[in-house]
C-alpha cells in the first residue's frame, strides 16, 4: 500500500505540474500526504489492505470508462477464483458510489451513480481538454466518467479514508491515468486557485452549515467562465422557501439546508454566478438507492415512511434532487 501511495503522490505532482494547476504542485503534495496520513491511523485499515493485497497481480485485457459499470478487466484475465476476487473487494465494504465491474465481478454499489451521469452528461459543457474538480467525489466513479468524457485532468477531494481505498483499487490497474483523490475536505484547498474548467459538487450542498460560503469556495476554485455543476436535495416553494429538519432528515443527522429551485437560483446568483441553468430535478427511488450484497446496511426504503413513500421517516417530504450549471 505505501508503494501505491507513493507511486500516486509522484504521478500527481508531475501532472499537475503540466497543468494549470503547477503553481499549486507542492501544495497539493502536502495536501495529499496529510491527508494520507490520516488514513494510516484508520482502525479498518488493516482490513482493507488485506483486501488491497489479495488482488489479482495482472495487467486488465481492457478498460471501459465510458460505459455505465466502469470496467476493469475480464475474467479471463487471471487465474485467481472469482470467489476470491470477490472476497477481497468485500473487504472493502461498503462500496455507495458505483456500479463497477472488475475482473467479470459486478460491484453492484448502493447508489446507481450511473443514473446521474446520464442526467447531467449532454447538459454540461464537454469535458474534453478539461481541467476537473469533483467535490466529495466518493469512490471516484464519476471521475472516470469524466476521464471517459476526454477530461485532461479528474481531480477528486472526499475525507472519507474507505473511499481513497475503493479508488485505489480501481486505480491500481489503470496506474496513468489521470485522475486522482485526495482524502481531504474542500477547506484544505489553496484559496482563490481559479484553476479548474470545471468543478462538480454532487451531494454536498445540504451537508455545508452556510451553503452560501459553500458556493464561493466553489467559484473560488473556478476559473473566469469555468463550469459549476451541482447537485443537491430540493424541497418545492418559492425563492424564499427552504426546510430545516429539526433533528434528522431521512435517518441523516448532518443536513442544514433544502432550498426550493428558486431559491438554489437566487443563491447562485447572490453568490456571483451567471447563466444559472436547471439541467434536472427528479425524485430520489428506492431503485436508485438501496441496500445490496455490497452495501449491506440500511438505504432509502429503511429512510421513508413505510406508509407513505413520499414523506421521510420524520415526516418531511422524500427526497427530491435538482442538478444545476452555473458560470464563474
Amino acid at each position: 500500500m505505501r508503494a501505491y501511495q507513493e507511486n500516486e503522490a509522484a504521478k500527481l505532482k508531475y501532472c499537475l505540474s503540466c497543468s494549470p494547476l503547477s503553481a499549486f504542485a507542492d501544495q497539493f503534495s502536502d495536501i495529499n500526504a496529510q491527508g494520507w496520513a490520516n488514513i494510516v491511523k484508520h482502525g479498518d485499515l488493516s482490513r482493507w489492505q488485506r483486501g488491497f493485497g489479495a488482488l489479482p497481480h495482472v495487467i486488465p485485457s481492457e478498460i471501459h470508462l465510458d460505459a455505465s459499470a466502469i470496467k476493469i478487466g475480464a475474467s479471463a484475465d487471471t487465474s485467481i477464483p472469482a470467489a476470491m476476487i470477490e472476497s477481497a473487494l468485500k473487504q472493502m465494504h461498503p462500496w455507495r458510489k458505483g456500479p463497477f465491474e472488475f475482473f467479470g465481478i459486478h460491484i453492484d454499489t448502493e447508489w446507481r451513480s450511473d443514473w446521474k451521469w446520464d442526467r447531467l452528461k449532454d447538459a454540461i459543457t464537454p469535458l474534453t481538454g478539461r481541467t476537473v474538480l469533483d467535490v466529495g467525489c466518493g469512490s471516484g466513479y464519476h471521475l472516470w466518467r469524466m476521464l471517459g468524457e476526454g477530461a485532461k485532468l479528474a481531480l477528486g477531494i472526499d475525507p472519507t479514508a474507505l473511499f481513497s481505498m475503493q479508488f485505489a483499487a480501481i486505480k491500481r490497474y489503470h496506474p496513468d491515468a489521470p485522475a486522482f483523490i485526495l482524502p481531504v475536505g474542500i477547506e484544505a484547498m489553496p484559496s482563490g486557485m481559479d484553476c479548474f474548467d470545471s468543478v462538480f459538487s454532487m451531494g454536498i450542498l445540504y451537508h455545508r452549515r452556510s451553503p452560501i460560503d459553500h458556493l464561493l469556495e466553489l467559484k473560488s476554485l473556478l476559473n473566469n467562465g469555468g463550469e459549476l455543476v451541482l447537485d443537491t436535495l430540493v424541497t418545492e416553494g418559492d425563492e424564499q422557501h427552504c426546510l430545516m429538519p429539526h433533528c434528522r432528515y431521512a435517518k441523516m443527522r448532518n443536513i442544514w439546508f433544502i432550498p426550493s429551485v428558486a431559491m438554489l437560483k437566487l443563491w447562485l446568483k447572490r453568490a456571483g454566478f451567471k447563466n444559472i441553468r436547471v439541467v434536472d430535478v427528479s425524485p430520489t427511488g428506492t431503485d436508485e438507492q438501496r441496500s445490496t450484497a455490497w452495501m449491506t446496511f440500511e438505504s432509502l426504503a429503511d429512510f421513508l415512511d413505510p406508509d407513505d413513500a413520499g414523506r421521510t421517516i420524520e415526516g418531511y417530504p422524500a427526497p427530491v434532487r435538482a442538478i444545476l450549471t452555473a458560470q464563474r
